[in-house]
């Protein structure tokens, strides 16, 4: 099995603490930050803790239309999570599924939220320099798009 990856690292002028906190809220947030890739995240299994499965619906500016993930873990200490799309057509055919690994770091004055996106390939293809460089922009656009949302809602964070 072949894998690839992907890093996003956004600096943030604001604490680890709440950059992770309003982080969390992702499932309401990016809709409203960014509707055109994420139409809807539900639950469908759990309560938000680990195990917890939901799935995306995406818009019309991605080429898939869903995805089911796992909740991996969580360490609201550590300002860390991880979650695992294990279904659907944002596996593209050739991946057994998408790791994603968000890490908040304190920074003096500030963070940095890092990413890590693991696709796990079924056999030798991988996604596509283009599909890879279009996701990164894709991530790094919602990130800041939530972190605009928190800093306009800072009674809600």
């Amino acid at each position: 099995m072949t894998s690839v990856s992907i890093e996003i690292e956004v600096p943030s002028s604001f604490p680890a603490d709440k950059v992770f906190k309003v982080f969390s809220d992702f499932d309401n947030i990016a809709p409203k930050v960014n509707p055109d890739v994420f139409k809807s995240i539900e639950t469908i299994e759990g309560n938000g803790d680990v195990g917890t499965i939901k799935i995306f619906t995406f818009g019309d500016a991605v080429p898939f239309t869903s995805g089911k993930y796992k909740v991996d873990a969580i360490d609201a200490s550590n300002f860390s999570y991880s979650y695992t799309f294990f279904e659907g057509d944002s596996l593209m055919g050739i991946l057994d599924s998408i790791n994603h690994h968000i890490k908040v770091i304190p920074t003096n004055g500030g963070s940095i939220f890092k990413q890590t996106v693991i696709y796990n390939c079924k056999g030798n293809d991988k996604p596509s320099e283009d599909i890879l460089k279009a996701e990164k922009d894709i991530y790094e656009k919602t990130y800041k798009g939530i972190e605009a949302y928190g800093a306009a809602h800072p009674d809600a964070y």
